[in-house]
C-alpha cells in the first residue's frame, strides 16, 4: 500500500489556482511518466492519492498500469472554465473495490466540541471497501487534512505597504498581517484536528457495526506525535481496568505503520543477534548458562543500538531548512502481529524521497513535494 501525494495533477491546457500555471505538453509527459516510473518500480497494490485534479487522467493512467479499480468522492471547483481550485483525493486498487462512500461526519458531534453548524471536512474523506486477501472487506480511508496555511488573511488593504491619506502606515500593515497570522494559523490547527477527531469517531462507529479492518492513509499535514493528531493513536482509557482495555479497545484503535515496522525489525534483530552470540559462547562459559544468556542479551542489544540510525524515519516533506513527516499510513489491530488474531504484520516500510533529498533536473523537477511512503504487509508466518 502507498499513500501518493501528487502534487497539482492537472492536465493542460487547465490551469491550477490561477490562469499562469498550466503545464506544457512535454512537462505534463514527464510528471505522468514519472509517476509510472514509481508504479512499475515499487509495485503498490493498493494507493490512496491527495492533490488529483484531472480525475480521468489519473483513472486512464492507473488503468493503464493494472489497477482496474478506482474511486473519488469529490470533484475539485472550477473557475472561469479551466482555473482548478481545490482538487480531491482519489485511490487506486488492484483488488476489487466493494463499496465506496464519502464519510459524512456527526453534526450534533461537531456541536458539541464548539464547532460551526456548517462546518465540513476541507477535503471530503474518501472510504473504499477494499476486497483484500485473506481478511477480506478493508473499509480504506484516504485524507488529506487541512494544511498549515492561515485560514485568515489580512484586510485587503493592509496588504500594500503604500502610505496614503486612506491606507494603513507599513508598521500597522504589519501588525495587522502578523494577527492574521496568529489567528489563521491556530484557526488551521482547530480545522485539522477536528476533522482528524470527527473522522476517527466514524470509524470506531464503522468498525462496531462491520467488524471490519482499517486503513488510514493520506497527507495528514502534521506530525502524528503533536497533540493535534496525537488522539487518532489512542490506545488507553483513564477509568477503564487494563484487562478490558486490551481485550476490547485494541481492535478499535489505530496503529502507526512506522511503529509496527520497528518494532518487527527490532524483535527479529533481537532474536537473531541473541542467538547468534549464545551460540559463540566456550563451553565454560555455557556452564553458567544465566550469565551467558544476559551476557548476550546485553551484546544484542549494543547491536541494536549500533544500527539505530536504520530504525530512524525519514521525513515526507521539507520546508526551507526544516523537515517533518507528513504523510502516514495507520492499520488496524489485524496487521499488529502483537494482537493475536492478526493476519498480517509490516515486513517493509519504505519512504520515496530520492526526489526531494537527490534531485536529478531532468528525472524530478516536476514530480511532487512530498514523499511517496508505501508499506509491504505479509501473512504472519
Amino acid at each position: 500500500m502507498a499513500t501518493f501525494n501528487l502534487f497539482n495533477y492537472l492536465e493542460p491546457p487547465n490551469a491550477y489556482y490561477d490562469f499562469e500555471k498550466i503545464y506544457t505538453a512535454e512537462q505534463w509527459a514527464r510528471k505522468q511518466r514519472w509517476i509510472v516510473d514509481y508504479l512499475n518500480e515499487y509495485a503498490p497494490d493498493v494507493v490512496g492519492f491527495q492533490e488529483v485534479f484531472s480525475i480521468e487522467s489519473l483513472q486512464a493512467l492507473m488503468a493503464q498500469q493494472g489497477y482496474a479499480y478506482f474511486a473519488v468522492v469529490d470533484m475539485p471547483e472550477v473557475v472561469d472554465d479551466f482555473i482548478f481550485k481545490r482538487p480531491v483525493v482519489a485511490i487506486a486498487s488492484k483488488f476489487e473495490i466493494v463499496d465506496v462512500a464519502a464519510v459524512k461526519h456527526s453534526n450534533a458531534l461537531a456541536s458539541d466540541l464548539g464547532l460551526c453548524s456548517d462546518f465540513t471536512f476541507s477535503r471530503k474523506v474518501l472510504r473504499a471497501t477494499i476486497s483484500l486477501p485473506h481478511v477480506g472487506n478493508t473499509d480504506c480511508y484516504v485524507v488529506h487534512f487541512k494544511s498549515k496555511r492561515p485560514l485568515l488573511e489580512p484586510d485587503e488593504n493592509t496588504k500594500s505597504l503604500a502610505i496614503t491619506d486612506n491606507e494603513l502606515s507599513p508598521e500597522k500593515s504589519i501588525i495587522e498581517a502578523f494577527k492574521a497570522n496568529v489567528a489563521g494559523s491556530w484557526g488551521s490547527t482547530i480545522q485539522r484536528g477536528s476533522e482528524a477527531t470527527l473522522l476517527m469517531i466514524e470509524m470506531i462507529t464503522r468498525r462496531e457495526a462491520t467488524q471490519q479492518p482499517m486503513v488510514l492513509m493520506g497527507d495528514f499535514n502534521n506530525d502524528l506525535a503533536d497533540g493535534v493528531l496525537s488522539h487518532l493513536l489512542t490506545n488507553t482509557l483513564r477509568s477503564a481496568p487494563a484487562l478490558d482495555v486490551k481485550a476490547y479497545l485494541a481492535k478499535y484503535c489505530l496503529n502507526d505503520a512506522w511503529q509496527l515496522f520497528k518494532t518487527l525489525k527490532m524483535s527479529q534483530l533481537t532474536a537473531h543477534n541473541t542467538q547468534q552470540n549464545a551460540g559463540s559462547h566456550t563451553n565454560a562459559q555455557q556452564s553458567n548458562g544465566s550469565a551467558a544468556l544476559q551476557q548476550s542479551i546485553n551484546e544484542a542489544t549494543s547491536q541494536i543500538n549500533n544500527t539505530a540510525p536504520l530504525f530512524m524515519r525519514s521525513p515526507t516533506h521539507y520546508y526551507g531548512p526544516s523537515s517533518s513527516v507528513l504523510d502516514y499510513i495507520l492499520l488496524s489491530c489485524e496487521f499488529d502481529p502483537s494482537y493475536d488474531d492478526s493476519f498480517y504484520e509490516v515486513s517493509d516500510y519504505h519512504t520515496y524521497d530520492r526526489h526531494l533529498i537527490n534531485p536529478e533536473y531532468e528525472r524530478d523537477d516536476l514530480t511532487t513535494d512530498h514523499a511517496v511512503v508505501s508499506i509491504t504487509l505479509t501473512l504472519r508466518s
